[in-house]
């Protein structure tokens, strides 16, 4: 029986079953079956070819003792096995622990007894790393050098279908890049991934019919990004097994590729590819920018070359998304956009109160993809927390200081870390390259506070010349202190050859400042 249309009986009522990525993997094989999954290198996988060795993964690991509740580590470069172990560990219903090659051997080894992984699976070039690591090892590729081969871990498995996950099952750790000490893992549920899956396709525009390309290595969550949203629209996607501008622009001729994401210096990078070697990119619909900010002249370049736009996303892996559009007007240009949906933003300042518009404060947010907490942190986890006072939900801190203009665009002030206390004023390094960015001798820059004996720290530049360029540096200097508040004013300036820079594309600020500190106060 019916009132008013409904059913009253909750007997009669259907029972929707929860369906996250692995399961949208498996319907995209049923209906899709001969249409390419995954392409990387002189390998091609359908989408059947996808599901059978995803199954096989996922039955070794259930033979092994892996699915839910336990951890599988994934120590891999970029390669079509590397994806098919990452989403065959989550067909398991196993958590799977993102561990970053670039780490040293003794983080893994704290990593992977952090992550609680009982199997690591592992490029064949990173074994020598897990060498204190006491748990099993599959080497993915090359020599196993102790560890048992992925063929012969696979042999006899039999292909297991997707497990019945529940939606707060932590689906994967992803560890920060460690730039202020040990990685912590940022769990992420499959609830919060298969959001992630939804919002970003929408947002960025990606379909059935989507070309993926992933430039950017398997264990950060811009990789993820991508090939959550290939999953989940049912598209083709295509690894980089490591980024070459001049590679990816070929791929994207070659096989007609529609979106990626990439953090800034690859757009720099490509930016000079199509200048000295240009090829057609005219299949490109959804370029984006993510991982650090953007200099505006990069940011024009890219405009004008491509046709199709740039988004610019501003997020933290463990929580809310900001998204700027190519239809935004253009005096949001040099903002990150407003809130994606179902993310709230706001600012606070350090008392925990609401600031007014057009002040800066810190960034907090609240949404669909905020993490359960830091793995085996509670404190940590508790410090992120700010709990909004309107209505007790809770949202992260960002550690960001931005600021919100009348019609709600965010702009990045910098990180509250990297402000500058000087002779008592706060000066934030990005307001000083927003400035230096507009120098078209510089290839790159960034500006950090070093010691000083009067002001207590005092502005330095550190720059990259441009290809061709020679920098002045008190030339350099006076013309940007001469645009710069009296505060603000650089010390000085100095060249390097380059700055150093973590996968997602950030400066690793602290170890350009250890330095200085290390030293005596200058006069």
């Amino acid at each position: 029986m019916t009132q008013g249309g409904w059913i009253d009986n909750h007997a009669d009522m259907f029972d929707p079953p929860q369906l996250f990525i692995a399961h949208y993997a498996a319907r995209h094989a049923e209906t899709q079956p001969d249409k390419p999954c995954l392409i990387c290198r002189d390998t091609a996988l359908s989408w059947r070819d996808f599901d059978q060795a995803t199954a096989r993964v996922a039955g070794a690991l259930r033979r092994d003792g892996c699915g839910r509740g336990s951890t599988v580590g994934l120590l891999t470069d970029s390669s079509a096995e590397s994806v098919v172990a990452y989403f065959g560990a989550l067909r398991s219903g196993a958590t799977v622990a993102a561990l970053p090659t670039m780490a040293s051997a003794k983080t893994l080894t704290t990593m992977v007894a952090d992550s609680g992984a009982r199997l690591v699976l592992a490029s064949g070039a990173y074994l020598d790393k897990l060498a204190g690591v006491t748990l099993r090892r599959v080497a993915l590729d090359g020599a196993p050098g102790g560890a048992m081969s992925w063929d012969s871990w696979l042999r006899g498995a039999e292909p297991a279908p997707p497990a019945a996950s529940q939606g707060q099952d932590i689906a994967c750790l992803i560890y920060s890049s460690g730039t202020t000490g040990v990685p912590k893992g940022i769990a992420l549920t499959q609830q919060c991934r298969l959001n992630h899956a939804m919002i970003m396709s929408a947002e960025l525009r990606y379909d059935n019919e989507a070309v993926v390309i992933v430039t950017t290595p398997m264990h950060s969550n811009t990789a993820w990004t991508l090939a959550l949203c290939a999953l989940f629209t049912g598209a083709t996607m295509v690894v980089m097994p490591r980024w070459d501008g001049t590679d990816f622009a070929a791929l994207v001729e070659r096989l007609r590729g529609t979106h990626t994401i990439m953090v800034p210096t690859q757009f720099e990078d490509l930016l000079a590819v199509q200048k000295q070697l240009p090829r057609d990119l005219s299949s490109l619909r959804s370029l984006t920018t993510a991982g650090s900010s953007m200099r505006q002249p990069v940011k024009e370049a890219v405009i004008a070359t491509f046709p199709c736009g740039l988004y610019e996303v501003y997020g933290l892996t463990e929580g809310f998304a900001v998204v700027r559009r190519p239809e935004d007007p253009p005096h949001a240009l040099m903002s990150v956009g407003r809130a994606m949906m179902g993310n709230d933003v706001r600012l606070i300042d350090d008392d925990g109160r609401a600031v007014p518009p057009g002040q800066p404060g810190e960034i907090v947010g609240h949404g669909p993809i905020l993490m359960a907490g830091y793995h085996n942190r509670p404190d940590e986890t508790a410090r992120m927390l700010w709990r909004n006072p309107e209505n007790g939900l809770p949202y992260l801190r960002s550690g960001d200081i931005g600021r919100i203009d009348e019609y709600g665009y965010l702009y990045l002030v910098d990180r509250k870390k990297d402000m500058i206390l000087s002779g008592g004023y706060n000066v934030f390094p990005a307001d000083i390259e927003r400035v230096l960015g507009e120098r078209t001798d510089l290839a790159d820059l960034c500006v950090i506070g070093v010691p000083h004996s009067r002001w207590g720290e005092t502005p330095l530049a550190l720059v990259v010349a441009a290809d061709g360029c020679e920098v002045n540096v008190e030339e350099l200097r006076d013309w940007a202190n001469v645009r710069l508040d009296k505060h603000q004013r650089l010390s000085g300036v100095e060249v390097r050859q380059s700055l150093p820079r973590n996968p997602t594309g950030k400066i690793l600020r602290r170890e350009l400042r250890a330095p200085y500190w290390a030293k005596e106060p200058a006069s």
